[in-house]
């Protein structure tokens, strides 16, 4: 099976990530998505992360049991910061079976070079690449990619972070069960 993955820190999920999940699995050649959540991204400040297992519950909610996607902790066993080429290692040797593509923006295309062991990611992956707005994709140096033209939906959870801890209604920029937990449990308010 090929079972593209969707590496991020979802902290929270949102509208944009569902909507560019669900283009994936409609408009490509992949059969499944597989949400891989890491509990710490090397690029990114580990303080102002929400608990892994509450992003966790959060992406379970959206994703909501349609059998199109995965949720996947993997990398809550794996040590921390999480790299994408050590989380690749441990997939392929745990199910042999699938074929995995990395779905990546075209922001970390740009800097794919400066990940862990990029030559190897290069060599033995392919990518399939979505636009990010301000980023134009002239020179990719990437081996195997294809560019997908999904929808740009310019919200990002930093925004959202932001609008929460200001007291505004962020209802409509994340999946509805997610939202609802969300609002429960009183995250990012303070």
């Amino acid at each position: 099976m090929k079972i593209g993955l969707y590496f991020g820190s979802f902290n929270p999920v949102h509208i944009g990530h569902m909507a560019l999940a669900n283009y994936m699995v409609e408009y490509s050649d992949i059969e499944k998505l597989w949400f891989v959540l890491s509990p710490h991204n090397p690029f990114k400040r580990r303080s102002s992360l929400l608990d892994e297992y509450q992003r966790y519950q959060l992406l379970n909610l959206a994703t909501n049991d349609d059998s199109r996607f995965e949720v996947s902790n993997i990398e809550f066993k794996l040590p921390k910061p999480s790299m994408t080429i050590d989380t690749l290692t441990y997939l392929v040797e745990k199910y042999p079976q699938h074929e995995f593509v990395l779905i990546i923006g075209a922001d970390n295309a740009e800097g794919l070079k400066k990940w862990k062991n990029a030559e190897l990611l290069l060599s033995k992956y392919s990518f399939l690449i979505y636009p990010r707005e301000g980023i134009v994709l002239d020179n990719i140096d990437i081996p195997n990619y294809q560019i997908v033209d999904a929808p740009q939906i310019n919200i990002s959870s930093s925004f959202i972070r932001q609008a929460i801890k200001n007291k505004h209604d962020v209802r409509f920029f994340m999946p509805e069960s997610s939202y609802q937990y969300l609002k429960e449990m009183h995250f990012y308010e303070k």
